[in-house]
């Protein structure tokens, strides 16, 4: 867009409001928001930008972390921004009218900082479209002084050449550490020339700045505990219904189980535990200050925290008083995971989540998803006697060495969650939701190929016309827009080229089916002369050089071909303990916790 003007036309911007979908997302005004600092001229002025709409940005933790993080510093102030769903964004378009922030209402462009999370490879459209409605120059090589610096943080980050152009900073890891050291060296430094801030800035272990660092290693920035980490004791209430309602508590970072599909289980080792008194004590301070009335403790796999049992039988008394609930996410299929179930009475009023993965005991041992069959039929036999009766299951398909049996097996463990509800409760409902393979980097299968769209489509359509049940309820993940992940998630620069034209030809929210146009993508690829296949299609060897090998995430590239060796012998690797290391790379620094039980 050309800046023609930042002028604020209040009028015109209420009117705006008259005029589209959820006008709630626009307003701000939540409660538990600090004000703005003053003596803004001798601050650094960050914006916390979310590439998604507001309901689905306002549940992500990471930022209502830095957001309270940043309050707390005497350098920085903070505000957000989310993405403007179209119909907003056409009328700012159409009015010469700059994007603003949430709290401030300041135009974006005259923040110091703005900070992308890349969360989810099908957002990075939006980035582009909230640059340009900034009138922020889309590509970091065409930005000036009076521009703010772009940084990026969240896994994404750790893959970064696809958002290369478009971003002036990578913040790669923990972002508790190296934001606070990023602000601090902007508020040192601000009288530098822009060029000479983002060359400093590439000296901050974490940071990767493409136009300095070209393709120099990269180190992730991790803290080693999470019980010095920064924690916040309150939170924004939104204005609106979102996607994850409630407050949260992080209770730990990481994930000793090694699933070999998962993104997050590897880039967030090692395992750091806060103790259970400091997570009950950080409950009851948000509970009390946002007046929520649920509460959720949030990890990559809670039932896995070594003393949950114990938060919550001292977290009982006061979510009783307090006329709160606790939530809990995805379980495991196990009698742990279940007994903690068993005790959380409001559970019985919803659904329970499962994820199996995978229909067979070869896949899950393929996968290391260290679910045994008896362990699936116990746990549905446990939970519908217990009064549950609505269970849904997440499957993957399209896994590497995956067969027909595989598949049939999905039908198989549906079909067994169905007979053993309905021999307990004959309104005992399954959903089943299957999502098509994506390889991410710094995976065991990161050198493994996606199946083709047509592939993934067959296989989809062919698990549900299995099923004539009126009580089971089968979908999957549209497989256009899982190949367009993985052309993201394992491309290099030039897929930074065809993020750019898709986005011009109109490419908005691809994460969301109702807006996802697989054409103007293929139209991108083409013109950009990028075969996606070669992303997508071929197996990759060991000696290739990947897009993100660069970017040393801690656990290694042995390891991950290891892992991947053993996948295909259908050899399981056991949890990561600190008594049984499994030499990922980061055994030392799994002994720093000082958390750890």
């Amino acid at each position: 867009m050309e800046d023609l003007s930042l002028d604020l036309h209040w009028d015109r911007r209420w009117d705006y409001l008259t005029q589209v979908k959820r006008p709630s997302r626009y307003i701000g005004g939540e409660w538990g928001t600090l004000p703005p600092k003053s003596g803004e001229e001798d601050l650094i002025n960050l914006c916390l930008a979310y590439p998604d709409v507001y309901e689905v940005g306002m549940s992500y933790v990471g930022y209502q972390i830095l957001y309270f993080l940043v309050k707390s510093l005497d350098i920085a102030d903070v505000d957000r921004a989310y993405a403007p769903w179209p119909d907003m964004e056409k009328l700012l378009l159409n009015d010469r009218e700059p994007l603003i922030s949430l709290e401030m209402k300041r135009p974006l462009k005259s923040f110091d900082v703005i900070g992308f999370t890349l969360q989810y490879e099908l957002n990075a459209t939006n980035i582009l479209t909230m640059l340009d409605l900034s009138f922020i120059p889309l590509r970091s090589v065409n930005r000036s002084e009076g521009d703010p610096i772009i940084i990026a943080g969240g896994p994404g980050a750790l893959a970064p050449m696809p958002y290369a152009p478009f971003i002036d900073v990578f913040c790669m890891g923990d972002g508790e550490e190296l934001v606070v050291e990023l602000l601090t060296l902007l508020s040192e430094s601000r009288l530098l020339k822009r060029h000479e801030k983002l060359k400093l800035l590439s000296e901050i272990d974490g940071c990767y700045v493409p136009m300095i660092s070209g393709p120099n290693k990269s180190v992730k920035r991790r803290i080693l505990s999470l019980q010095r980490a920064f924690a916040p004791e309150g939170c924004i209430v939104p204005s609106d219904k979102i996607v994850h309602d409630r407050a949260s508590v992080e209770v730990f970072r990481g994930c000793s189980r090694g699933c070999r599909f998962c993104q997050a289980g590897m880039i967030y080792r090692p395992v750091r535990y806060r103790n259970p008194e400091e997570v009950c004590r950080l409950a009851k301070k948000i509970l009390s200050k946002s007046g929520y009335e649920e509460l959720g403790l949030v990890s990559l796999s809670t039932c896995d925290y070594p003393w949950l049992e114990d938060v919550l039988d001292n977290l009982s008394p006061f979510l009783s008083e307090n006329k709160a609930i606790l939530n809990l996410p995805s379980l495991r299929m196990d009698e742990k995971a279940v007994d903690i179930a068993l005790k959380l009475e409001n559970m019985r009023k919803k659904s329970l989540t499962f994820a199996p993965e995978a229909g067979t005991q070869r896949l899950r041992n393929v996968i290391n998803k260290g679910v045994t069959e008896e362990d699936i039929k116990n746990t549905l036999k446990t939970v519908f006697e217990a009064g549950w009766n609505r269970v849904k299951l997440y499957f993957m398909m399209g896994l590497p060495t995956e067969r027909d049996e595989d598949l049939q097996g999905i039908v198989d463990v549906t079909r067994l969650a169905y007979s053993i509800g309905r021999s307990f409760n004959k309104r005992a409902s399954i959903s089943a939701s299957i999502a098509g393979f994506v390889p991410k980097a710094h995976t065991p299968f990161q050198w493994e190929p996606q199946d083709s769209i047509d592939e993934l489509k067959n296989k989809g359509l062919w698990i549900k016309s299995r099923f004539r049940e009126r009580n089971i309820s089968v979908s999957y993940h549209e497989p256009t827009q899982s190949f367009i992940e993985a052309v993201i998630a394992k491309g290099d620069e030039r897929v930074g080229d065809v993020i750019e034209r898709a986005w011009k030809y109109g490419a908005r929210f691809d994460g969301w089916g109702e807006t996802f146009k697989f054409s103007l993508w293929q139209r991108a690829l083409e013109d950009c002369g990028v075969d996606p296949y070669k992303i997508t299609a071929r197996q990759l060897s060991y000696d290739e050089v990947l897009p993100w090998d660069h970017v040393d995430v801690g656990v290694t590239k042995e390891f991950l071909w290891l892992e991947r060796t053993k996948s295909l012998e259908g050899e399981v690797t056991e949890d990561c303990r600190w008594s049984s290391c499994n030499e990922c790379g980061l055994q030392r620094l799994c002994f720093a916790d000082e958390g750890a039980p």
